[in-house]
């Protein structure tokens, strides 16, 4: 589940990363934030059927991007997604800034830029130190197979650790 943009919260944050429209900063993090707990009731379902729910990005990324633009501290932005069901892995596909520009794609969207995303990532080191969450950083410069390979095997691994024991919450 990356950011769901057809949800009207959704398009909202669509039409912002876009840059169609422009909201102050506060409410665009508490939009996102929004957008993921519009999907708790489907995830605790899913996970209490057995699911393993894969996430693109969730909580971490809003909270890196928000406290990234230097005006909003860590705390403040954890805030809204305390509560959320906590992550049992937390993959970190690293990536030098240089070669994620010469992606497709890179540009289009606000922020997506190299000097903003440098600050994103010192926030995303910040968030790795929290020792309560099972953050794993992966090298996403390697081959496709060999990246599908290494993340296939660490939710394996993580998957047969975590299979009977409770849903965590986010930040608590």
């Amino acid at each position: 589940f990356p950011a769901d943009r057809t949800t009207e919260i959704g398009q909202l944050i669509s039409s912002y990363l876009g840059r169609e429209k422009n909201l102050e900063d506060h409410t665009i993090h508490l939009l996102f934030s929004a957008n993921r707990w519009e999907h708790v009731p489907m995830m605790k379902e899913k996970l209490h059927q057995g699911i393993t729910v894969v996430l693109d990005r969730y909580a971490f990324s809003g909270v890196a991007f928000t406290s990234a633009k230097g005006n909003f501290g860590l705390d403040w932005c954890k805030q809204p997604d305390v509560g959320l069901p906590k992550p049992d892995l937390i993959l970190f596909l690293q990536l030098n800034p240089e070669a994620a520009a010469e992606r497709g794609n890179f540009g289009q969207e606000r922020y997506e830029t190299s000097s903003f995303q440098e600050k994103v990532l010192q926030s995303f080191y910040c968030l790795m130190e929290d020792k309560t969450l099972n953050w794993k950083t992966v090298d996403a410069s390697k081959s496709i197979e060999d990246l599908h390979r290494e993340i296939k095997s660490l939710a394996k691994e993580t998957m047969l650790e975590v299979q009977n024991k409770p849903l965590g919450e986010l930040w608590k």
